[in-house]
């Protein structure tokens, strides 16, 4: 099985590795639509701070661990990216799930980076301003994602031209074989 567990702070560039992903024949399970999901089965508000604390309260009732438990049954294919984890709880479960060759990949990118990408994207949990995108840093490195980060079995730097790191990411996929 060749899955390959995504993980960045947000507006790292996430994205932009999922869709190389695919254009490779990779299937794609996105956590935060797992949790995106439920939020809306519960008609939590589709804001940062309502999907996030509606996020962070799940984690606190049924385990840290609880999203990556959710996403994991939505894998189907031996080429699977699961994008967003954020902690060290979701990769321990990602590899019972998949077992120890489950490789975590980590994109890094500058806060003077992410922001405009963040404000650009135009989704409703967008962050309107620095304080918010900041608080929004915070939170999710509270959740451990910073550690997750350091951990990562490969780390991609994603803070020149979109081009350079597509192609970057097609590289590294490819040589997976």
């Amino acid at each position: 099985m060749n899955v390959i567990v995504v993980t960045g702070m947000p507006g790292a560039g996430k994205e932009e590795f999922v869709q190389v992903a695919r254009s490779l024949g990779y299937d794609v399970v996105r956590m935060g639509n797992a949790v995106r999901a439920e939020a809306k089965k519960q008609g939590i508000a589709e804001t940062d701070k309502s999907i996030g604390g509606f996020a962070d309260q799940e984690r606190r009732l049924h385990g840290f661990d609880i999203w990556a438990k959710r996403s994991a049954l939505n894998v189907r294919s031996e080429r699977t990216i699961i994008d967003g984890s954020r902690g060290l709880d979701e990769m321990d479960i990602f590899r019972q799930f998949f077992g120890d060759g489950v490789l975590l990949v980590a994109i890094h990118s500058s806060p003077e980076s992410r922001y405009p990408r963040l404000k650009k994207r135009g989704r409703p949990d967008a962050p309107a301003s620095w304080t918010e995108f900041v608080a929004r840093d915070k939170r999710e490195l509270g959740w451990g994602l910073g550690n997750l980060i350091a951990m990562a079995d490969v780390m991609l730097l994603n803070d020149g031209e979109m081009d350079e790191f597509k192609a970057m990411v097609k590289a590294f996929l490819t040589g997976l074989g």
